[in-house]
């Protein structure tokens, strides 16, 4: 009897972490990690104005099997979450969902960039991250690891403006424009890490938000079937 073997879909074949690690083009990455629980417009808000203002060549969304920061009662499995957030991508050829901390073995951003940059030597990289999570950079271990090996590009999140760029003066180094930035240290010779700000339109979608909406509404269908339950 023929055996047919169907052919995985180039949607998800994108994202396969052994095909990224032995790509041998010199590319212009940025790296944007999270819990993406779930991942939201939001995310792909952020993630199309750092390619925008950068001319990043891809985006890597990296799902953290558990962040270290975050409590565990309420987060849902990184299966559900890789592809949730691969679904929600599925036309933007530039982005790859993966979870490499699995392999890695550690859920701390510091050995995980380590890590990517000895896997991907080639490879130019960018952290970016939204304003909200620039506010609490000083709780991640090993944060001035970070500012100190990795140019950084924060992305304008609502309510939190000002005290992120309060927080990027006295914790990151060297401010540049975002096309400086880009030059500097993903297209030209420079290699001392720098940070950006990009403002511009704003979203406001959230994880929490979500979250906090799908209960209610998982409890408003509950309130609603026992209605019907008892008027039946």
């Amino acid at each position: 009897m023929a055996s047919f073997v169907t052919a995985e879909p180039d949607h998800l074949r994108r994202h396969r972490i052994a095909r990224l690690f032995q790509d041998g083009r010199r590319l212009r990455i940025g790296l944007f990690g999270g819990s993406f629980n779930p991942a939201h417009e939001g995310h792909l808000h952020l993630a199309d104005m750092a390619r925008r203002q950068l001319g990043l060549d891809e985006i890597w969304w990296l799902v953290s099997p558990q962040n270290p920061l975050k409590p565990s009662d309420g987060m849902a499995p990184l299966r559900a979450r890789l592809d949730g957030a691969r679904h929600l991508v599925a036309s933007r050829h530039h982005i790859r969902v993966m979870a490499p901390e699995v392999e890695f073995g550690t859920t701390l951003t510091h050995r995980t960039l380590l890590r990517l940059r000895q896997r991907c030597p080639r490879h130019r990289f960018c952290w970016l991250m939204g304003a909200d999570n620039l506010v609490g950079f000083a709780s991640w271990q090993r944060h001035d690891v970070i500012a100190r090996t990795m140019p950084i590009a924060v992305i304008d999140r609502p309510g939190y403006s000002y005290a992120a760029l309060s927080k990027g003066r006295l914790l990151l180094r060297s401010r540049l424009s975002p096309r400086r930035l880009a030059a500097a240290t993903l297209r030209g010779s420079g290699t001392a890490p720098a940070w950006c700000f990009i403002a511009g339109r704003r979203h406001h979608a959230s994880a929490t938000a979500l979250r906090r909406q799908g209960r209610k509404d998982g409890q408003n269908q509950s309130r609603q079937g026992a209605f019907v339950e008892r008027h039946n």
